[in-house]
């Protein structure tokens, strides 16, 4: 943070101003950092390999990342994906070759790199290999889809969580406390006020934040002293609502809106909520996922061609972008909402679900595991199994599932569009299974 005669606090946002500055202060994510546990380890000794921070917004990414800078000894390098590209990289890998000619380590930090394409990507993979940086990556968003496999095959990946509601309140403590924050201003919150902020963050801890500091500054001060009331905290969690938190309430409520009204085949109203989360900025591969979901949730086997074209939706959406790609899930968005429904998949799986959660310490039938050694063969493994192929029609009158789960349905299709064939396939399978012959 900058010291000078000249600087105004008010212009930094209050995450900034009290970023936590060693792993004492850094709240959250004990899983990882907790004691004798790997990241911690990895960090104080000065052992940092090449990682990736996988995590919503606000749980500690970028954080973390610059708290390793100060910790190391290697050249700590922080690098945009936003506003670089190519030519950067190179310069930088440049300066990484010639530093471990000297014997120092570069740890290059990369700050939202799933907006890397695999170009440059594929930049950064050689110097790894090489050793002549150490890359750390931060994103919002699944490496094994946005990260160059062979790029990923290089890391660990790290998963941070969502902060807790502890968490936060114990953050906004700290805060309240740090000189940092509100210099020359004592905060008075109660327990109470500072539990709802944790709550209406929703693990978020920038939010968080920006929620405290919008409550101090609208908030009256008395001789130094500004208590936030219950009816400031309000008016400021109603007036942030109405601001679109990609990981908050509202998000949940328009994608639950996209896709109820997708569900009951109303295709004005699926196109009316992907608008409205479009145009407030949510990422469209995020609702390109969501339509992948919905494909086999709501539509399933009675168009078993949505799941391929929802597929197909997600790859534009990646390949091109917005705003380009709007349209496209337009396509896919009214595709599913005209396509016959049905949830038979869904219900299957759910039942199929508590069942194996409820019989987790049942074995698997002995005909139906395998008998690689002449031990298992002994000991029964793949006797009396039927081999399908055997038969004429390619189905054994056979018991698949465990003696007491005997005769069990869970898939119940519909005659909805194209699962009408399947479930008379089903009907044919069954009838057929009661006219094979036992084996003898």
């Amino acid at each position: 943070m900058d010291n000078s005669l000249f600087y105004n606090y008010e212009e930094t946002p209050l995450a900034d101003r009290v970023r936590p500055r060693s792993l004492e202060e850094f709240v959250g994510q004990e899983h990882l950092l907790g004691e004798n546990k790997v990241l911690r380890k990895l960090i104080e000794s000065d052992k940092i390999t090449s990682m990736i921070f996988w995590g919503p917004p606000g749980v500690g990414k970028t954080t973390l990342a610059m708290i390793i800078a100060k910790m190391t000894k290697a050249r700590f390098i922080n690098f945009s994906a936003v506003t670089s590209g190519i030519k950067e990289i190179k310069e930088i890998m440049m300066q990484a070759e010639e530093n471990r000619h000297y014997g120092i380590k570069t740890i290059l930090f990369v700050d939202e790199i799933h907006r890397f394409n695999k170009a440059q990507q594929d930049a950064f993979l050689p110097h790894v290999e090489k050793g002549n940086i150490i890359l750390i990556g931060a994103t919002t968003e699944n490496p094994s889809f946005e990260v160059n496999s062979a790029l990923l095959s290089r890391c660990r990946v790290f998963v941070l969580n969502p902060l807790t509601v502890a968490d936060i309140a114990k953050l906004i403590k700290r805060v309240i406390k740090d000189p940092r924050a509100f210099p020359q201003k004592q905060i008075n919150i109660s327990d109470e006020l500072i539990e709802k902020i944790a709550t209406f963050s929703n693990g978020d801890a920038r939010t968080a934040l920006n929620v405290l500091e919008m409550a101090v500054n609208s908030a009256k001060e008395n001789n130094g002293i500004i208590t936030i009331t219950t009816e400031v905290l309000t008016e400021v969690m109603q007036r942030k609502a109405l601001l679109y938190d990609k990981s908050g309430d509202e998000h949940y409520n328009l994608i639950s809106a996209l896709h109820k009204s997708m569900r009951n085949s109303d295709p004005d109203a699926a196109i009316y909520w992907l608008a409205r989360m479009l145009e407030a900025g949510e990422n469209p591969l995020y609702i390109a996922r969501r339509l992948i979901r919905f494909a086999s949730e709501d539509v399933g086997l009675a168009d078993p061609s949505a799941l391929d074209r929802m597929i197909s939706v997600y790859q534009a959406c990646h390949y091109i972008g917005v705003p380009e790609c709007n349209v496209n899930l337009a396509q896919g968005v009214v595709y599913l909402s005209l396509a016959p429904k049905s949830n038979s998949l869904y219900v299957a799986y759910s039942k199929a679900s508590k069942d194996a959660y409820e019989t987790l310490s049942e074995g698997v039938p002995l005909h139906l595991r395998n008998a690689p050694t002449k031990l298992m063969e002994e000991l029964g493994y793949g006797k009396e199994y039927q081999y399908a192929h055997d038969f004429e029609y390619k189905v054994a009158d056979m018991e698949c599932l465990p003696p007491n789960l005997k005769n069990r349905v869970y898939y119940i299709p519909t005659e909805e569009g194209l699962e009408k064939r399947f479930k008379e396939r089903l009907e044919y399978i069954k009838d057929l299974k009661m006219k094979i012959e036992k084996p003898r």
